[in-house]
């Protein structure tokens, strides 16, 4: 099968990714084996690539936002059958009896380990994922729109969650739910950094009632922001629509930079809270008291659990979510992954894998 492999990580622009030819694989008990469509490209990606992220397996084929069908079942599998269309995410397995998965926090097992970190994950034709962390996908949305829910979608849904923005139970989020729409009416959210996970968490907010106000750097990015709905879009450390005296309810930053946790502090009303959505971020820089107190929050947004992928996917399909894609063939990851460093990317870089009949 084709793939692309990481041998060792590298800076991105060097294209430390190689197309090679491995052999396909065969599910375990428990697994099942995709044949891949799609594969979104997401920045913990690049991270892995670039060696933010130490290496857990070496050489290792990335990518964890994986849509496909099932062509192979492992020993004891019910769930799904030959056919089934799936998506596959970024948290790979938990060992499901630790005291953090007993309380219902399998997003922080210890042993938990993650697609194309841990295990070989979509940049290739197949894949195998155990069959309890697949998910049904709906059929009217295309794979390389699908794509980009996998990781992006379900890591800004949680983000909002984390942020205090959406009241309510941690998977039940659909229409007519105690967290479904007008919930968050009225309150304002801070978006920065507008890129796959931003703009798919402005359509929930904005779903939900709320305000959002983006802060990203380029105008290609702010011009989808106000498309998809942000009452404003501009830089970080600008005034929220040009009024120092606005204060925003909450802050999500997606981009990996920890000074903007200060810039998202400025702008935070009392009892506010400033998410952070990324699993790597450059060093925050000494915060003054001042910034925190009156109970203002800062807190990470650490994986995501099996209840925040199927809470997810089912707003999607409720609202529904529609996803700005670039599309790249497998081959040109490296590519991919290049112009997603350098802010090319309008929304969410995805792989076309293999096509299907």
């Amino acid at each position: 099968m084709r793939a692309m492999l990481l041998r060792k990580p590298g800076p991105i622009d060097d294209r430390p990714l190689e197309l090679v030819d491995l052999e396909r694989p065969h599910p375990g008990p428990g697994e099942i084996l995709i044949g891949v469509n799609a594969c979104g490209v997401c920045h913990t990606d690049l991270h892995i690539a670039e060696g933010e992220l130490p290496p857990r397996r070496s050489p290792v084929v990335p990518g964890h936002q994986i849509v496909g069908r099932v062509v192979e079942l492992g020993a004891g599998v019910t769930a799904h059958k030959v056919g089934d269309r799936v998506g596959v995410p970024w948290l790979h397995w938990t060992d499901g009896t630790c005291r953090y998965c007993r309380r219902g926090d399998e997003n922080l097992c210890d042993a938990a380990t993650f697609t194309g970190w841990d295990v070989d994950g979509g940049y290739a034709e197949y894949t195998v994922a155990p069959a309890d962390f697949s998910y049904p996908l709906a059929e009217d949305l295309s794979d390389l729109a699908a794509a980009p829910l996998l990781c992006a979608g379900i890591i800004g849904y949680r983000s909002l969650r984390l942020s205090g923005l959406v009241p309510g139970a941690m998977a039940e989020a659909t229409a007519g739910s105690p967290a479904g729409p007008g919930a968050a009416a009225g309150r304002r959210l801070a978006l920065y950094g507008f890129g796959a996970a931003a703009h798919i968490c402005l359509q929930i907010a904005r779903y939900w009632g709320a305000e959002v106000y983006a802060f990203t750097r380029e105008e290609k990015h702010r011009d989808l922001a106000r498309e998809l709905g942000a009452v404003w879009a501009g830089a970080a450390g600008e005034a929220p629509a040009g009024d120092p005296a606005l204060k925003l309810d909450a802050a999500i930053i997606f981009a990996p930079a920890g000074e903007l946790v200060i810039d998202a502090l400025r702008v935070l009303d009392k009892g506010g809270t400033v998410a952070m959505g990324g699993i790597y971020s450059t060093p925050i820089p000494p915060v003054e008291y001042p910034l925190i107190y009156r109970e203002r929050v800062i807190r990470s947004v650490t994986n995501s659990t099996r209840g925040d992928a199927a809470g997810l996917l089912r707003l999607a399909a409720a609202i529904p979510i529609a996803t700005e894609i670039q599309v790249f063939p497998l081959e040109q990851a490296n590519e991919a992954l290049i112009a997603l460093k350098h802010d090319g990317i309008r929304g969410a870089a995805v792989l076309q894998v293999s096509r299907e009949d």
